[in-house]
This record gives C-alpha cells, sequence and structure tokens, in this order.
C-alpha cells in the first residue's frame, strides 16, 4: 500500500466514523509558551483539553507534522543510527472530546488495523496501564477487560506510568494509555524470542505504532490528581511506522516516504545505500532532516541563533555536517533535495509547493554559511591539536570550539581519532550541561495552580472597540521565573487588553477597584485561548469588579505601526511583485519591523517608492474596513491574503484599508491619516530570499525628523555655516583624494627606500632565496614591493607581516616557478600561519594574504615560516 493511500484510508476510516477531517497545525508554535515545535498531534487541541475553547465537532481526525528532537526515545545525535526514530514525522490520530470513550477507541482501532490496514492479528501486542500505588491510581481494569474480548491475554502487557501514562505536562490533563505494538520479524526470530519480551525494548522491528490515550484526569501543582468532568480520547499513530508494516519492509527509511529521496542522495554524491554502516547513517540523517527543515522553512520558522530558529540550524548542520563527513560532499546539495520532497508531499502538504524556492534559498545559503565555519574549525582545532601535550585534547577547548565556531564535537572527536589522539569526553559533557543548566535555569518557569474566583461566561476580547471595560477576575494563579521574577497571571471574564500575538506587543494598563487600588498589568499574552494580564501583585480584594484600562498612548502607537505594516506589504507588492509575501513581523510601540520574501536588495529608489507608495496612501484619509467571524474561505475569495505558518479558524477576521485586505486579529488605527506619516529607516538580509524592513510612524517619525534637523545645524556649523553644505562636503572629500594621493607617494617612496634595506637581509636556504620580516607599510604597498623584489631575486620566498589599526596582515610571495617546482602554494601558506593571528585568508600560489585579530601573532607566524623552506 503507498504512503499516499494509508494517509487517504486512515482520514475516511475516521470520517465515516463521524470524524470531521481538520488540517495539520503548522509545526512552529506561536501561542503556547510551554512549547517550541507541535511534537504530537494533540498540540492543536490543548485548549479543549483543558476547557478553554470548544471544538468545531466532538470527533476530529487528521494528520499532523510534528517535530520530536527530544524526549522519550529521541534524542537528536541517535536520529540516523537507527532506522524508526525521526526528528519530523506525521502523526495520525482521532480525537473524542467529551464524546465517545476507551470502549469505541479500542474497537475502532482493532477494526482498522486489521479489517481496513488487514495486519496480521498475531503479530499484534498490546499494553495497558498497570495502576500506580503511590499516587492512587488503580489498574486500567476497563482497558485490560476491552482489550480480552479483542485479543489472547498472552499478547496483553501491563506498563508502568514511564509507558503508559500520559500527561501533558507538570501540570494539566493526563490519563492512562494503551498502547498497540508490531513484531515484524521473521519466523525464526520469533521462534527464539517471544515478541511479547520484546515490547518497549527498543527493539527495531518490534515497536509501538499506535497510543490510545485516555484522559481522565488533571495533575494540579502538588502533583495530585482529580477526575475531569469529561472524559477525552487522544490517539497517535506513527505513520511513517504503519508504513513500514505495510509495505512489509524492515526499516522506516526502506519505505516509499523515504525512498524517493534515498535515491537523490545517491544521485547527487554518487553514493550507495545499503552497502556501508556509515554511509548508510549519512544518507538516513540527510534524507531525515530536509524533511523536518524544510517543513520549518515552509511553516516560517528561519534558521537563527535562538530558540526554534537554533533548533533549525542545529538539524540542518548535522546534515550537513554527515555529508561532508562521510559522503565527502564539500559543496552544498541538500537544497537540491526540496524538489523531491515537494513532489513527494507536496499534495498532502500545499506549502511545500507554494514555498519551495523560499526553502531552496535559505537552505543552499545556510549550507555555504556552515561550509565555511566548518573550514575555519579545522584550522582552529588544528592549532588545539599542536597546543595539545600528550594524547588526550581539552574537553573544555573542544567545548569552545563547538559553543563559539559551531562546529560539530562528533566531527572533533573522528578528527582526533585519525590522528591517534583521544578527546577528553567528560570535560567536555561537563561543560555543555553547565550550558544547559544555564539556559533551563534562565527560561524554567513555575506554576501554581489556577484560583478560580467566578464561574461566569467568558466573553473574551473586546479591545478592538473598548480601551476600558468592566470586568471580574475568573481565574489566577502564580508564577515564577528567573527572567521575570515572581509574577500573577489574571483572566478576566472580558478584557480590553490585546494579548501579544501575530507579532504585536501585549497591551499595558491598569486594573482599578472600586476602592481606587490600582494594578498595574505589566504585559498581556494568550496562552491554550485563554488571555492571560501579567502583574506583580493581586489585588486586595480579587473578587469584586474592576475597571480594565488600556494605556491609550501606547495602543495608538502600537496600531498605527500595525496599520503602516499593511500599506508597506501592499506597496512592497506593487512595487517590487506579487512574489513578496510576509515572512514575519515585529509590531512594537515605537517601531515596525517587517519581513518578506525578495530575491535581491531593494533599491534605494524602489524603497523611496514604497516609502512614497505608503504615505500617499497615509495622506488620502482610508477608513478602516473591519470584518469580524466571516468565514476563511469568503475572505480569501474576496482577496484577503493569508499569512503562511499561522493557524487560522473557520471564521476570521478581515481588515481592510482600501486596496489592502490581510487576515489579522491586531489592533489598527480608525483611519489611515491617524498613521501621520511613515518612514524607512533601513532594509538588509535576514536570510537567504528574505529582507527586513525596519520603519516607523507616528510620534517616532516626528522625533526623527527633529533629530535629522538638529544634526543638519549641527552640520553646517562645523562646516563654518557653509551655504552650500552638500557643495561645501564635496570640495573636503575632493581635498582629503588629493592628500590620500600624495600619501600614496610618499609610501611608494619609503618602498623604494626599504626594498634597498631588504635586499641585504635575504637570505639562502636549500636554493630559496629567503626573507620573513615585519615591515611598517600598508597592504598596496606591501604588494608592490613583494612583486618589485620578485623581478629581482629568483627563487624567492616572501613573508611579511604589518599591523595596522590593531589588525594583523601577513603576505606571502612565492615565485611561480618556485611554488611549481617544489609544490609550494602562497595560500597554504598563509591560511597555516593566519592561526598564530588568530585569523585566516588565501589567495593565489604565488601571492596570498591573511588578516587576523591578534597583532600578538606576528612574530611568532614570521618565525614558523622558514619550516616551510628548510
Amino acid at each position: 500500500m503507498k504512503s499516499k493511500d494509508v494517509r487517504n484510508n486512515f482520514l475516511e476510516f475516521f470520517k465515516n466514523k463521524s470524524h470531521t477531517i481538520v488540517s495539520s497545525a503548522p509545526m512552529v508554535i506561536k501561542d503556547d509558551p510551554t512549547l517550541m515545535f507541535t511534537n504530537a498531534g494533540m498540540n492543536q487541541f490543548k485548549e479543549y483539553f483543558l476547557g478553554n475553547g470548544t471544538p468545531k465537532s466532538p470527533r476530529i481526525t487528521d494528520t499532523q507534522k510534528c517535530l520530536r528532537v527530544s524526549g522519550k526515545h529521541n534524542d537528536l545525535e541517535e536520529v540516523g543510527k537507527d532506522t524508526y526514530h525521526h526528528t519530523m514525522f506525521e502523526m495520525l490520530g482521532n480525537w473524542s472530546f467529551g464524546d465517545y470513550f476507551k470502549k469505541e477507541a479500542i474497537a475502532w482501532a482493532w477494526e482498522l488495523l486489521t479489517e481496513v490496514y488487514k495486519i496480521d492479528k498475531d503479530i499484534l501486542y498490546v499494553t495497558v496501564f498497570e495502576g500506580n500505588e503511590a499516587e492512587g491510581i488503580p489498574v486500567d481494569q476497563e482497558a485490560l477487560n476491552l482489550w480480552k474480548e479483542i485479543i489472547p491475554e498472552d499478547r496483553i502487557i501491563f506498563g508502568n506510568k514511564k509507558d503508559n501514562f500520559w500527561e501533558m505536562g507538570d501540570q494539566g490533563p493526563c490519563g492512562p494509555s494503551s498502547e498497540i505494538h508490531v513484531d515484524i520479524r521473521s519466523a525464526e526470530e520469533k521462534a527464539k524470542v517471544s515478541g511479547r519480551e520484546l515490547v518497549n525494548q527498543d527493539h527495531p522491528l518490534v515497536v509501538e505504532i499506535w497510543n490510545l490515550v485516555f484522559i481522565q484526569f488533571n495533575r494540579k501543582a502538588d502533583g495530585s490528581l482529580e477526575k475531569l468532568p469529561q472524559q477525552h480520547v487522544d490517539t497517535g499513530m506513527g505513520f511513517e511506522r504503519l508504513c513500514m508494516v505495510l509495505q512489509d519492509v524492515k526499516s522506516n527509511y526502506d519505505t516509499d516516504v523515504f525512498t524517493p529521496l534515498i535515491k537523490e542522495i545517491e544521485k547527487i554524491t554518487g553514493t550507495t545505500y545499503g552497502n556501508d554502516e556509515q554511509v548508510n547513517i549519512a544518507v538516513r540523517v540527510i534524507a531525515d532532516h530536509i524533511r523536518a527543515v524544510a517543513f520549518a522553512i515552509a511553516d516560517g520558522q528561519l534558521p537563527g541563533n535562538t530558540g526554534a530558529g537554533y533548533v533549525i540550524r542545529r538539524i540542518l548542520r548535522r546534515a550537513i555536517r554527515y555529508g561532508f563527513t562521510f559522503l565527502n560532499q564539500k559543496e552544498p546539495f541538500i537544497s537540491k533535495l526540496v524538489g523531491s520532497l515537494t513532489d513527494q508531499m507536496g499534495e498532502a502538504f500545499p506549502e511545500l509547493k507554494s514555498q519551495r524556492n523560499l526553502i531552496e534559498n535559505v537552505i543552499r545559503e545556510e549550507e555555504n554559511s556552515f561550509l565555511r565555519t566548518l573550514d575555519q574549525g579545522l584550522v582552529l582545532l588544528d592549532q588545539i591539536v599542536k597546543e595539545t601535550e600528550g594524547k588526550t585534547v581539552s574537553g573544555k577547548k573542544a567545548f569552545e570550539l563547538y559553543d563559539t565556531y559551531g562546529f560539530p564535537i562528533d566531527l572533533t572527536a573522528l578528527i582526533l581519532e585519525e590522528q591517534g589522539l583521544n578527546l577528553d569526553e567528560k570535560e567536555f559533557e561537563k561543560e555543555l550541561q553547565k550550558q544547559k543548566n544555564r539556559s533551563r535555569n534562565a527560561s524554567k518557569v513555575t506554576s501554581g495552580d489556577w484560583e478560580i474566583v467566578s464561574e461566569v461566561e467568558n466573553k473574551g476580547f473586546i479591545g478592538y472597540d473598548h480601551l476600558d471595560a468592566e470586568v471580574k477576575i475568573t481565574r489566577y494563579r502564580k508564577v515564577e521565573s528567573k527572567k521575570e521574577g515572581e509574577l500573577y497571571q489574571i483572566v478576566l471574564d472580558q478584557t480590553p487588553f490585546y494579548p501579544e500575538g501575530g507579532g504585536q506587543i501585549g497591551d499595558k494598563g491598569f486594573l482599578q477597584s472600586p476602592d481606587g487600588e490600582k494594578v498595574s498589568v505589566v504585559d498581556t499574552r494568550k496562552e491554550n485561548n485563554l488571555i492571560i494580564h501579567l502583574v506583580k501583585k493581586l489585588p486586595k480584594d480579587v473578587s469584586v469588579f474592576f475597571k480594565a484600562v488600556v494605556n491609550s498612548t501606547e495602543r495608538t502607537k502600537t496600531a498605527a505601526n500595525h496599520s503602516a505594516t499593511h500599506l508597506l506589504h501592499q506597496g512592497l507588492r506593487k512595487i517590487l511583485g506579487t512574489h513578496v509575501e510576509q515572512k514575519g513581523s515585529m509590531v512594537q510601540t515605537d517601531y515596525l519591523r517587517f519581513d518578506f520574501s525578495h530575491f535581491s536588495k531593494v533599491a534605494s529608489e524602489e524603497l523611496k517608492e514604497v516609502e512614497d507608495f505608503v504615505n500617499a496612501r497615509i495622506s488620502e484619509n482610508i477608513p478602516l474596513v473591519d470584518r469580524r467571524a466571516i468565514p476563511y474561505q469568503e475572505a480569501i475569495e474576496s482577496g484577503a491574503i493569508a499569512l503562511f505558518g499561522e493557524k487560522y479558524g473557520d471564521t476570521v477576521r478581515a481588515v481592510n484599508f482600501g486596496e489592502s485586505t490581510e487576515l489579522c486579529g491586531g489592533t489598527h488605527v480608525a483611519n489611515t491619516g491617524d498613521i501621520w506619516y511613515f518612514k524607512i529607516i533601513s532594509e538588509g538580509a535576514v536570510a537567504a530570499g528574505i529582507r527586513r524592513i525596519e520603519a516607523i510612524t507616528s510620534d517616532a517619525a516626528k522625533a526623527y525628523f527633529t533629530e535629522q534637523a538638529e544634526a543638519y545645524q549641527e552640520v553646517k556649523a562645523v562646516l563654518k555655516n557653509a551655504k552650500d553644505p552638500v557643495k561645501a562636503i564635496s570640495n573636503l572629500q575632493e581635498e582629503n583624494n588629493e592628500l590620500k594621493k600624495q600619501i600614496e607617494v610618499l609610501l611608494r617612496e619609503k618602498a623604494k627606500n626599504l626594498k634597498g634595506d631588504l635586499k641585504n637581509e635575504i637570505q639562502e636556504i636549500n636554493g630559496i632565496n629567503f626573507l620573513a620580516k615585519k615591515v611598517d607599510l600598508d597592504a598596496g604597498g606591501i604588494r608592490d614591493l613583494s612583486f618589485q623584489l620578485g623581478d629581482e631575486f629568483d627563487n624567492l620566498f616572501l613573508l611579511f607581516g604589518t599591523e595596522q589599526n590593531g589588525k594583523a596582515l601577513l603576505s606571502c610571495f612565492i615565485s611561480k616557478d618556485l611554488a611549481k617546482e617544489k609544490d609550494l602554494h602562497a595560500g597554504k601558506v598563509v591560511k597555516d600561519l593566519g592561526k598564530y593571528i588568530q585569523g585566516g585568508g588565501g589567495g593565489q600560489p604565488f601571492y596570498a594574504t591573511a588578516g587576523g585579530r591578534n597583532p600578538e601573532g606576528l612574530n611568532e607566524a614570521l618565525q614558523k615560516a622558514i619550516e616551510f623552506v628548510k
């Protein structure tokens, strides 16, 4: 059965059981501070399990793209070394929100596996929760009795809390689970050892394919459990593993989910999968990682240095490294796999098709960048090796290479092993653990239980129409973090405070009680469909009515910037082309940032056109048309722009300013004239194919023009109040150029005089005329001097060092005949000696230069030069 049919059959089966099919949520999570990525099918439904929202249907089914780089059975460094774990994977699932429970979930799972997919009943095993006496949780007798009616009792296995009790986190909904495992070993292997003994033992051919979770408890902050008012079902089946079973192969990588990618890797790299274990691992790593990276980029997450971006960069760099080391790929090649992946999965996930060019460009640029890092790291590692006494290399230094330069530790270990050296792995792990602890402590948040104050209807956000309102506190809890200290999270029955989202910062303001007490709201966020107001202290009496007041000055500025991003988007598409798509934004009170797809730097003339376009719309005083709760499809058909990587519901809000129409949940000005003026401050690259514009509006624009006027007056004062400052500056530049020319003449004279002295210092070593010396010349003077001496001496080897503006420069000249005869290369010389000045460089065989930040190392570099001629 083809993987496409496996997926479709699953969805159709549950559709026939009255389930509503929903789309996969983006793999990158934007409104849940506890997660960076969707790591399970249930993530997009958390609000329903928590009781913070109502699903469109009590029965839902989907296939969800997931990313796991840590946790049970899945450490990134192990992916590829076995044949059944992955970073990115699909999770097929069916859910019941207070509807059916264990009886239906178990019966339907068995029906689908054995009657639709026709998996042999004799190779299936199931697990049920054995209970936990310490926590007072009994054996899951209901699930056990249901399974006894279906499967022989000797294939039912009791599982402990680790394997058979699912929890959302330290707190929240949880419950026992029942896993279904499959044994696809040969008959001979089964005769030797029963599959029952290998369940949950990490055997590659006795694997879990489906987990049925029965959510019936709530875990409180003190660890105790309470029964939920409604019981839910959350199931997850590994799509890739299911395909392995149905396609009768022994590895996920042998299914048609991966074989097209593997064949493309073989074709590009000239290698063969299946013959050599190191090559096999490398191919599996690349085939797995390209999927994770491509889907993340399609969902709007670019590789970066922090947070989710760092995780994606780490995954991609691991793939590049395996190609570099084991497949001998020294040039970018992973981006060439995007076409094959798109052909294979683009129908089920159309974002791959629409974002293909962006994905290819970003990956290619990341490959180029990391390959340069590898080159630099190899030089630095060589220096560490030379400084090492004995056979063991410092784990601390290896960690610095890993942490500062991104040089992979497994590559460090491999190179050291090839040179007969050992890495102090314990010391490396110690440094790595210190870093992890620092990071964990910095981001750790502890939360208390929600204290329920009043059970009133929650009307949600009313801030589009009101900046103040009479409100009641419905619940609150205490939270602590190293970053923010002790805070309280408050939920109101209705709120005018906009929660951070869609790139827009959250509102600030205050809550005022009837007796006049004011409590400042320092931020507003959204978590699992709850709007959370952060305060540093609780009101004295939380049960009274409060007046909630938004800081209107900050809201007005933020709204102006947000509306300006819509006009900017429209202007970019009109002037640069409709290929422009928003790829991210940041809307603050004092500035806006807008990321967009575009293939080249935006010319200054184009930026001026864009700026003029936006300001023309501002001067037209276009009123806001705010259409709320309209069907998603209706909004799209009316021309509204939706953003990739965003999760939209069945109904959406469309914001119009004339011809500008976008789906947006943010706050906006009532009229474009309220923006006052739009000024672009900067434009630059964020990643390959992604540009960033930073701009200001309103009061910030006024302040900018005031500063510019003051700066202009200062310039005029420096120019002694010249009537034409531009002409005066031009005259100064011309005068400066003339002086530069005079200096160049003087330097040439200096070099000419120096040449006579240096000719007497050249010494012959092994038939080579050699000189290594520190000189006081600029780069151009050194080059001229080197070639002049080269015209007068045969077999000449020169190395000059100089210091300029606190930086070091090495220049190497080798006579062309000498370079050819002795297989010398000036580029390799400066690359090798560049480590002494903490830098690098290169060039041609007969002339090359290297720059560095350590002038103190010049003397040692010059002393080492003689080794090349000895």
